[in-house]
């Protein structure tokens, strides 16, 4: 980022990447056990905005104590738990009348939570929630309008802090969200990586081109389907990524890491599918989903995806181990 002694910041970068591949445990709380064992072993963890909400006060809230706040953690925006909220419930308070919180309150929370990186408000297309094609183009279409909406106030809430304050110290307390790109088969993607630039671009330089580009939508679906399946989008996806952007794919397959990991503009993933094994396999043993379980399913599944990855996850240690 270039920087000026006043004024606006310029050139800022979305999400700070290494060169490997990051793994991320989804974790379904905002502390707690699950977040303190996530902290020991030394996972990166992907934690939903929902888990700040409380309906009650209708306002998000990071808890005083927690080892979230030790961890390496990014923030998912929520958009499928909303989605399923506003189709059982009906219209909500906040934006589009899906979310239950507003677009302000939102950009100002994920910035106060201190994630290494926050996503967009986006708008999901699983087929569990999707009934028409004409819906999907919608919410394509809404999820860069989202995009549009949060940089809009992301620029009106810096230019007014840099009234007051250094250019470097408005960068460190207002930063730019990972955009994301939505649909349900790989022409989808496409348009809405064209729609995702678009944006974007009428926002540089005060922004750098996205170091991270978010894909929604990749989790529960199959992965070699010719036209909808993971591999297939990415495969379309892979000459049209902006150099210099990489991509974290929301909630992807175990199974899929292995090819994932061979390419390198595919910056993260992030999963929760260790906790459906956790329920499923205390089921089948007969056992209660105690949190040890849960704890235990965790590490297992993590060590299985480092491995497809091309880690070594050592269980005495903090950090995976490079192969």
């Amino acid at each position: 980022m270039n920087e000026n002694a006043h004024g606006l910041p310029v050139g800022q970068l979305n999400a700070h990447l290494g060169d490997e591949l990051v793994m991320r445990v989804g974790i379904p709380h905002k502390g707690g056990a699950l977040a303190f064992h996530a902290f020991n072993q030394g996972h990166p963890a992907m934690v939903s905005a929902n888990a700040f909400w409380s309906s009650k006060r209708a306002a998000f809230a990071f808890p005083e104590t927690t080892n979230l706040s030790e961890l390496d953690f990014a923030m998912d925006s929520a958009g499928f738990t909303s989605m399923l909220l506003w189709k059982t419930k009906g219209r909500q308070r906040g934006m589009a009348g899906i979310f239950p919180w507003t677009c302000s309150e939102y950009v100002d929370f994920a910035n106060e939570s201190n994630a290494s990186w926050w996503s967009q408000p986006d708008l999901c297309v699983e087929k569990e929630i999707v009934s028409s094609a004409q819906e999907i183009d919608f919410r394509i279409n809404a999820t860069a309008t989202f995009l549009e909406g949060t940089l809009r106030i992301l620029y009106e809430w810096q230019n007014e802090l840099a009234k007051t304050c250094s250019s470097t110290v408005v960068a460190n307390l207002l930063k730019p969200p990972v955009p994301v790109i939505q649909g349900w088969d790989s022409a989808h993607y496409e348009r809405s990586l064209e729609m995702l630039q678009q944006v974007w671009s009428r926002w540089q330089p005060w922004l750098a081109p996205p170091a991270l580009i978010g894909l929604g939508s990749v989790c529960r679906r199959d992965l070699k389907h010719p036209t909808h399946g993971l591999y297939a989008i990415l495969d379309r996806l892979e000459p049209l990524i902006p150099t210099g952007s990489r991509a974290h794919l929301f909630g992807v397959k175990g199974e899929a890491l292995t090819k994932v990991r061979d390419k390198p503009w595919v910056g993260s993933c992030d999963s929760m599918a260790w906790d459906f094994s956790a329920r499923v396999n205390a089921h089948r043993s007969g056992i209660s989903n105690t949190m040890t379980h849960r704890c235990a399913e965790m590490d297992r599944w993590m060590s299985a995806a480092l491995k497809r990855i091309g880690k070594r996850y050592d269980p005495h240690l903090s950090q995976p181990l490079a192969a």
